[in-house]
């Protein structure tokens, strides 16, 4: 995708000190010297919307920790309550796909996923700021974890069961079976990752273009379509967590 300016740009451009920083930072992982500080603003990003998180968390859980009043359910629209009805949505989603008892094991991958990919992406409504989610390396390295973790839930919960699920029903097949399975397998984080990142860096591309065409009222439309593409996008990436982590850690009889 072609680079558009942020506002982290501007705030980049107008501090050298911290843009030189920055590049030697990164010149010390990937030994040579970065190109741009450009590279540097999705993580930056990706902070942000991780200290938005968990002062969000922390807000809610102070709520929460009210003693009866935490019983009582808010008359309006508050932090409490559209952090419940978010939680409790992609919990219900989770529990719909893996059951309930896998639910509520696995749901802290499922639920923080959700959670930081929705706030990721509504930056794309503020002018100005780009969705971290618009940049590969972020949703590629989303996804990895997501491929590490529903892996690592597989052969905890069935051993070498999971690995003997790849082969195939019988021995047979498994060398046909197994190529296919395995590749199957690894390309999933590829499709999450990507599907991600070209929907959420096209809808701020768009976004960006009509606003600056006009300033005011021909970007509304496009803003809610916007709204749909953070929502559908952060339901998509959930659901196939929970479809990737369910599969993974089905037993081996009901495969």
């Amino acid at each position: 995708m072609p680079e558009h300016t942020t506002f982290l740009t501007y705030f980049l451009a107008r501090f050298p000190a911290l843009q030189h920083n920055a590049r030697h930072i990164e010149a010390s992982f990937i030994g040579h010297q970065a190109p741009s500080y450009r590279s540097w603003e999705p993580i930056v990003m990706s902070m942000i919307v991780a200290l938005v998180v968990l002062g969000l968390a922390f807000a809610t859980r102070a709520k929460l920790a009210e003693g009866e009043a935490a019983i009582i359910p808010d008359d309006r629209l508050t932090l409490r309550t559209f952090m419940e009805a978010f939680v409790g949505f992609f919990y219900n989603m989770a529990k719909d796909v893996m059951g309930p008892a896998r639910a509520k094991r696995y749901f802290p991958i499922v639920g923080t996923s959700a959670i930081f990919i929705f706030f990721a992406n509504i930056w794309t409504l503020v002018p100005g700021f780009a969705p971290p989610t618009s940049n590969l390396n972020i949703t590629i390295g989303c996804a990895f974890v997501v491929f590490a973790i529903f892996n690592f839930y597989g052969l905890e919960a069935n051993g070498l069961g999971y690995l003997k699920h790849l082969a195939g029903p019988k021995w047979y097949l498994a060398p046909l079976i197994f190529p296919i399975e395995l590749i199957s397998t690894c390309v999933r984080p590829i499709t999450l990752s990507i599907r991600l990142m070209v929907n959420m860096a096209v809808d701020h591309l768009l976004g960006t273009i009509f606003l600056g065409m006009v300033a005011l009222f021909v970007p509304v439309p496009l803003m809610l379509l916007g709204v749909i593409v953070i929502v559908v996008q952060t339901l998509v990436f959930s659901l196939l967590t929970s479809i990737y982590i369910g599969l993974a850690t089905e037993h081996e009889e009901h495969h």
